[in-house]
C-alpha cells in the first residue's frame, strides 16, 4: 500500500487536493478531522484540554477552538503542551486508519498533516506532497476567512515550516495559485499511478 503525505500552508489549497484525492476513490486521512472530534462534543480529549488550559469550553459541548487558540498563539509553550496532548491521540487514530486500509488491501491513501514534516510523520510516506501558492496569494485568502486576523494568522505561520521548506522538504509540490484546473494538470497523472499501485514498486522518489 502507497502511503502519501499531504501537507501545505494555511490557504494553499491542501483541503481542496484532498477532496480531489478522496472522489478518485483514495482513502484520506485528515489529521484536522481527527482533533475536531477529539475536542468535539464529548470528545476523548476534552478533559484534559479543560484541565490543562482551563475556561476554554465543557465536556458536553466541546472545546471552544476560537478561545483555545487565543490562548496557545499567545504562547509558545502553551501550544506545545496543545501538541504534545494532542498528537499521540491523532497518531493512535492515524495507526487504526492504516491497519484498516491494509487489511482492504487498499492500493494507496492519503495522509492529510499539515504539521506532516514538524511532527515527522512524513517517515511513514513513501511520497510526500505540499500544495503552495504565492505568499501574497495565500494571505489574502486565509485573512478572508471568518475571524481570521493579521496576528492570527502570523502566530500560525510561525508555528510551521514555511512554504519554502516545505517545497524543498516534499517530493512533489503542486501549484494552486493558477486556479483549478491547472492543478487538475498536475494532480491527474500521480492519481493514476496511485489508483494502479504502481508507485508501491517504486517507493519513495
Amino acid at each position: 500500500m502507497v502511503i502519501v503525505g499531504l501537507t501545505g500552508s494555511i490557504a494553499t489549497g491542501k483541503s481542496t487536493i484532498a477532496r480531489i484525492f478522496a472522489r478518485a476513490h483514495i482513502p484520506v486521512c485528515d489529521a484536522d478531522a481527527i482533533i475536531h472530534q477529539l475536542i468535539g462534543p464529548k470528545g476523548r480529549a476534552v478533559s484534559s484540554l479543560l484541565d490543562r488550559f482551563g475556561d476554554v469550553g465543557a465536556f458536553e459541548t466541546g472545546i471552544d477552538r476560537a478561545a483555545l487558540g487565543a490562548v496557545i498563539f499567545a504562547d509558545p509553550d502553551k501550544r506545545r503542551e496543545l501538541e504534545a496532548l494532542l498528537h499521540p491521540l491523532v497518531a493512535e487514530a492515524r495507526e487504526r486508519f492504516l491497519k484498516q486500509m491494509r487489511a482492504r488491501y487498499q492500493k494507496a491513501v492519503i495522509l492529510d498533516v499539515p504539521l506532516l514534516f514538524e511532527t515527522g510523520t512524513d517517515a511513514l510516506c513513501d511520497v510526500t506532497i505540499t500544495s503552495w501558492a504565492p505568499a501574497f496569494l495565500m494571505r489574502q485568502r486565509a485573512l478572508a476567512r471568518p475571524h481570521m486576523t493579521e496576528d492570527k494568522l502570523n502566530g500560525i505561520l510561525a508555528a510551521q515550516l514555511s512554504q519554502f521548506e516545505k517545497k524543498q522538504r516534499a517530493d512533489i509540490a503542486i501549484a494552486t495559485g493558477l486556479g483549478y484546473f491547472h492543478m487538475m494538470r498536475q494532480l491527474k497523472p500521480l492519481i493514476t499511478t496511485l489508483q494502479s499501485g504502481h508507485l508501491a514498486e517504486k517507493g519513495r522518489s
